[in-house]
């Protein structure tokens, strides 16, 4: 096997007729293969295809008519690749249409009339249909992405009136007088007169709303006084931040944090209590459950296969329908967050796991303003679209999310409408096109056929060009002017034909009249002459007979011939 073994197929094959009729009456590629290897030749297909590139860069490539030689009935088989020698045979096949296909100077004039309508129809509508389709789609995103920012900005308002009620509660806690007489008094006497009426008002203030989990009042060491729950009371709580800020004079709000008495998770509402004077002598708190924060934030949906997440300042997931997520951070916390999550353990959990979703967390956590955004989503694993609302009374953000394919869906399916339309008008300007194009390259053949048939035969059929003739356009013009040129040309070769006949009689006839002029103008004509003129006077003489005088009268003609042949030599 070797490319030289290829190169000398190439070789023969373009000139053997018998070896490519052997090829091409084959019944198979096997007996094809056999016939090569009978015939001294044996190459695989990188060594056939080296061969072409080194006859392609020596300029010793064939002609169009040697490549339909060389491929033959070949390029009709189709390619197995068991038999990998018969493939380069067919790409040589290929190459004539190839040529024909990417050069437009040789394509027909109904391909080129056809190509140039299609392409003047089709590729400003394809622009038009690609951009309408391209607003169509950067509109609907937009939509989408606005419906989900107004989703998530009327929902972190419900939030946000729900903590401002709250607020107002616990400063009215605060603030009542058997609660402010209850820290203020400095004796265990005036405690007990003001422990009854203060119960009663944080039992009222726990019965007024379901989404209270507990009420209790805290003194200034932290130890709990009261309470609506009896497990609370006598617990020291002085670690909780709630009670650290309030105790400092601040109301405070926290996350939806774990309660360690109760296990339960939920908002803590703690404000300063005063007494007349002015004094801190303690702290009122209100639990709200955090089932029912939940509740209101899982029940905003965009779809079927949306939900909404509540983030807090730190980045770590507070409300999510998938439980298994929740006090997960979006990205992980940095060392001091991390211990101090640990230390006061806010979310009941010894560790905080991270999504590592670094897109979203990057653009939710601490947003001043509504907006929008798409990542990826490593527990999903699809593309994801969010649009987020900050909470004005916490450093909270409101999240809708909502897959990336649901919201692909229609658009597919516009996308696919639009394509749907392109292709109808393309192919009704495709046959308008082609009805066209044949209308006006139909004359056009038969005008070439009749000027072929003209210069081969002398003569075409008038009649396939008088129906066309009768049009009024420039092909119309065209053939009657190409009718007339055609009559001309045909009265002007009969007139030529009958004048060359002419000349050549009087050129016949010169060349008799010079060849005479030749002949007679001899000195031995002259004397042949004389002689003859004296015998014609001669008389018979008296002892000759008329008979004798005849035959001698012959024999000296006879000479005079054969002396006349002899000059003519």
């Amino acid at each position: 096997m070797s490319v030289e073994s290829a190169r000398a197929f190439y070789e023969r094959i373009a000139t053997d007729e018998v070896l490519q009729k052997q090829l091409q009456n084959a019944a198979s590629d096997e007996q094809r293969l056999e016939i090569v290897l009978a015939a001294g030749y044996s190459f695989t297909l990188p060594e056939w295809e080296a061969a072409l590139a080194k006859i392609s860069k020596s300029g010793d490539s064939i002609s169009d008519a040697e490549l339909d030689a060389i491929a033959g009935g070949l390029k009709v088989v189709p390619y197995q690749p068991p038999i990998r020698i018969w493939s380069g045979l067919e790409q040589i096949g290929s190459i004539k249409l190839l040529r024909r296909l990417f050069n437009p100077s040789a394509w027909s004039i109904r391909t080129k009339l056809s190509v140039a309508l299609l392409a003047v129809a089709l590729i400003p509508m394809s622009f038009t249909t690609y951009h309408n389709l391209q607003e169509s789609l950067k509109s609907a995103e937009d939509s989408e992405y606005r419906k989900l920012e107004l989703l998530a900005a009327s929902n972190a308002s419900r939030l946000d009136q729900l903590i401002i009620d709250i607020q107002r509660v616990a400063v009215q806690v605060s603030t009542d007088k058997d609660v402010v007489g209850f820290l203020a008094a400095t004796n265990l006497q005036k405690q007990t007169a003001f422990r009854s009426s203060m119960q009663r008002t944080l039992d009222n203030v726990f019965r007024s709303n379901p989404d209270y989990d507990v009420a209790y009042i805290i003194d200034t060491k932290g130890r709990c006084l009261a309470a609506t729950d009896p497990t609370f009371i006598a617990q020291n709580y002085a670690f909780r931040e709630y009670f650290r800020f309030s105790i400092q004079g601040r109301p405070y709000v926290s996350s939806i944090i774990v309660g360690t008495t109760s296990g339960r998770a939920g908002i803590y509402f703690s404000n300063p209590v005063r007494s007349e004077g002015g004094k801190i002598v303690g702290v009122t708190v209100l639990k709200i459950k955090g089932e029912d924060i939940w509740a209101i934030v899982n029940a905003l949906q965009a779809g079927s296969q949306s939900y909404a997440f509540l983030v807090d300042e730190r980045g770590v997931i507070i409300s999510h329908p998938d439980k298994s997520l929740l006090y997960h951070s979006l990205v992980p916390l940095p060392a001091n967050k991390q211990k101090q999550s640990e230390t006061d353990r806010l979310y009941g959990v010894d560790q905080i796991k991270s999504l590592d979703v670094p897109e979203l967390a990057a653009a939710i956590v601490g947003a001043k303003q509504t907006s929008h955004t798409s990542y990826y989503s490593p527990i999903e694993q699809t593309r994801q679209m969010v649009g987020f609302a900050p909470l004005q009374e916490q450093p909270w953000v409101l999240g809708v999310n909502k897959a990336h394919a649901q919201f692909d869906a229609p658009l597919n399916k516009l996308i696919w409408q639009n394509s749907y339309s392109l292709l109808a008008v393309g192919a009704i300007a495709t046959i308008i096109a082609l009805i066209l194009a044949r209308s006006i390259a139909k004359p056009i053949r038969a005008l070439t056929k009749a000027a072929q048939s003209l210069v081969e035969q002398d003569d075409f059929d008038t009649h396939q060009l008088a129906k066309v003739s009768d049009a009024n356009d420039d092909i119309g013009q065209l053939v009657r002017v190409f009718l007339q040129m055609a009559q001309e040309v045909k009265a002007r070769e009969q007139k030529l034909k009958q004048q060359v006949m002419e000349l050549n009689v009087e050129i016949d006839e010169a060349k008799k009249a010079r060849q005479v002029a030749d002949i007679t103008q001899t000195d031995y004509f002259q004397q042949l002459q004389q002689k003859a003129q004296k015998i014609k006077g001669r008389t018979v003489k008296d002892d000759e007979t008329q008979t004798d005088y005849f035959q001698q009268l012959h024999q000296k003609a006879q000479n005079l011939k054969g002396r006349v042949v002899k000059v003519a030599d």
